[in-house]
C-alpha cells in the first residue's frame, strides 16, 4: 500500500519513535514538582521547549505545547483577539484558511466582531495588497497560513507580515504543513503547528507568541504553559515531537529536491494520460509533496475507492467526498474544478516506483469511474439553438456529464441552461467553460434551484 495522504497527517518518523518509547521511563512525572522524578521530567521539557524553539527561530519562553495544531490556532486566536480588544474587533483571514482559523473567525464574528476574508487568485494564493487594504484601524489580528494544506501553494507571509509590522497589526501564521521543510520567514508575531505534520506523534501542537505581543489566554486557566495551554504536558508526546522536527528537518534540503522531481513529474504527465484534467495549485511556490488535480466527468468518492482498491490512499476536496455536500472552500475560493478532485501528497522516503504505479493505475481509474457514471461521448450534429437541461437533485459531477452530453447538439451561438441545485455546480460549470473554451454566461435565478447559462463559441 502506498501511502499517499502526507498533508493530512504524516507516518510517524522513526526518530520519534525511538524517542517516545526512551522518554517513557523518565517523562512521566509532573514536572511541577520539586522532588527528583519532577526535576528529571522538567529537565527534559524545557530540553524540548529549547529545541522546539531553535527550530522555529524564537525564544524558549516564546514556545507553547499544546495538545494538538488545532487547539493552538483556537487559542491563538481567542488569545491574541482579548489581548487587543482595547484596539477593536476586527480580524482578517485569507479565504484559504485551514478550518480551525475559519471556525475561530466564525465564532468572533458571532460574538460581535467583523471578519475580512482576502480572496486568493487562481493559484490559491493571496496579494500582499490584499491585506494591506484590508487594515484598518480597528484591526485587532490578521491571520495567513504559511502554505496551503490541499494545493501545497507557499503564501507570501514575509510581505504581509511587513504590511502588518507597518500598521502594528499581528500577524499570526499557521505554519503547520510547512514547518518541517524550514522556518516561517518574516516579522510574524504568532505561530502555530501540528506534530503529527511532520511525523511526530498526534496530540502535540505548538503555539508561539513573540514578546511584545499582548496575549489574554482565554477559557479556565493554570500555572501550566505560561497559562495558554491548561492541562498535565505530556512529556514523552512532546519530546518525540520535536525529536521528529528537527529529524525531518535535517533531512529535509535533500528531500524536497527528490519530492519536488516527484510532483512535477506528476503535474507534467497528468494531461498527458487523462483527458480533461486540471492540475491546481501555484506551479513554482509550493511545498514539495503536494501536488492536486481534478477530473471532469468523475465522481471524487469513487474514484478515491477505486486508488484505494489500487492500493494508493490519497484524499480529495471534492464536495462528493464532504460530508456538508459543499466543494471545498479552499477549490472554492481558487474558482477551479471541484469535481473528481485528488490531493497527493508524497511523505518524506516515497520511492520513485510507486509513483511510477501510480501513473500507471490513474488513467485505468478515471476511465472506470468516467464509464459507471456515463461520460459524454462526441456528438457532431447540431440541433436547437436553446437547450435545457434538468439536473435537479443531481450531485457532482452529473449536472456537467449531462451538460457535456448535450453542447455539441446547439449550433455555435446557442445556448444550454443547466438546472442545478447542487452547490458544486457553481464551481465546475465555469470551470467547465473554461476547460473546454467556451463561453460561461452567467446564472440565472430559477424556480427550483439555479439555472447556469453556457453558450457554445466553437
Amino acid at each position: 500500500m502506498a501511502y499517499f495522504d502526507a498533508a493530512s497527517a504524516a507516518p510517524l518518523h522513526p526518530v520519534a519513535r525511538q524517542a517516545l518509547l526512551a522518554s517513557l521511563d523518565d517523562g512521566w512525572a509532573d514536572p511541577a514538582r520539586l522532588y527528583r522524578e519532577g526535576r528529571k521530567a522538567r529537565m527534559l521539557l524545557d530540553a524540548a521547549r529549547e529545541a522546539a524553539a531553535e527550530a522555529v527561530g524564537c525564544r524558549a519562553d516564546e514556545v507553547v505545547f499544546t495538545s494538538s495544531g488545532t487547539g493552538a490556532v483556537h487559542a491563538g486566536v481567542a488569545g491574541a483577539l482579548a489581548g487587543r480588544r482595547r484596539v477593536g474587533r476586527h480580524l482578517i483571514v485569507s479565504a484559504v484558511e485551514h478550518s480551525s482559523v475559519l471556525h475561530s473567525a466564525e465564532v468572533f464574528e458571532a460574538e460581535g466582531g467583523s471578519v475580512t476574508r482576502v480572496a486568493v487568485d487562481r493559484t490559491g494564493a493571496v496579494e500582499p495588497s490584499g491585506y494591506a487594504a484590508a487594515l484598518r484601524p480597528d484591526t485587532a489580528l490578521a491571520c495567513l497560513q504559511s502554505a496551503n494544506h490541499e494545493v501545497g501553494t507557499v503564501q507570501p507571509v514575509a510581505e504581509v507580515a511587513e504590511a502588518c509590522r507597518a500598521a502594528g497589526v499581528p500577524l499570526l501564521v499557521d505554519a503547520a504543513q510547512s514547518l518541517g521543510w524550514g522556518p516561517v520567514e518574516g516579522d510574524w508575531s504568532l505561530l502555530t503547528a501540528s506534530a503529527h505534520k511532520w511525523g511526530g506523534p498526534s496530540g502535540v501542537g505548538l503555539l508561539v507568541v513573540r514578546k511584545g505581543v499582548r496575549f489574554a489566554a482565554q477559557g479556565p486557566v493554570d500555572e501550566r504553559e505560561s497559562g495558554r495551554a491548561p492541562g498535565f504536558e505530556n512529556i514523552p508526546a512532546i519530546i518525540a515531537a520535536v525529536a521528529s522536527l528537527r529529524a525531518v528537518r535535517a533531512e529535509a534540503a535533500q528531500e524536497a529536491v527528490r519530492l519536488r522531481e516527484l510532483t512535477a513529474r506528476i503535474r507534467a504527465r497528468l494531461p498527458e494520460l487523462v483527458a480533461d484534467v486540471e492540475v491546481v495549485g501555484d506551479a513554482e511556490r509550493r511545498l514539495p509533496g503536494i501536488v492536486t488535480f481534478s477530473c471532469l466527468y468523475v465522481d471524487g468518492e469513487a474514484l478515491l475507492h477505486e486508488l484505494d482498491r489500487a492500493g494508493f490512499s490519497v484524499s480529495s476536496g471534492s464536495s462528493c467526498t464532504s460530508s456538508t455536500l459543499t466543494p471545498s472552500h479552499v477549490l472554492k475560493a481558487m474558482g477551479v474544478l471541484s469535481e473528481g478532485n485528488v490531493r497527493v501528497s508524497l511523505p518524506p522516503g516515497t520511492a520513485e516506483a510507486d509513483v511510477e504505479r501510480f501513473l500507471e493505475v490513474l488513467p485505468e481509474a478515471v476511465a472506470g469511474v468516467r464509464e459507471k457514471l456515463g461520460a459524454p461521448a462526441p456528438v457532431t450534429q447540431a440541433g436547437p439553438e436553446e437547450l435545457l437541461v434538468d439536473s435537479l437533485g443531481k450531485r457532482c459531477p452529473i449536472p456537467v456529464i449531462e451538460l457535456a452530453k448535450v453542447f455539441a447538439q446547439v449550433p455555435v451561438g446557442g445556448t444550454v441552461r443547466v438546472l442545478s441545485d447542487d452547490e458544486a455546480a457553481r464551481l465546475d460549470i465555469p470551470a467547465w467553460c473554461e476547460m473546454r473554451g467556451q463561453e460561461y454566461v452567467g446564472e440565472e435565478p430559477a424556480e427550483r434551484g439555479t439555472a447556469y447559462v453556457v453558450r457554445r463559441v466553437s
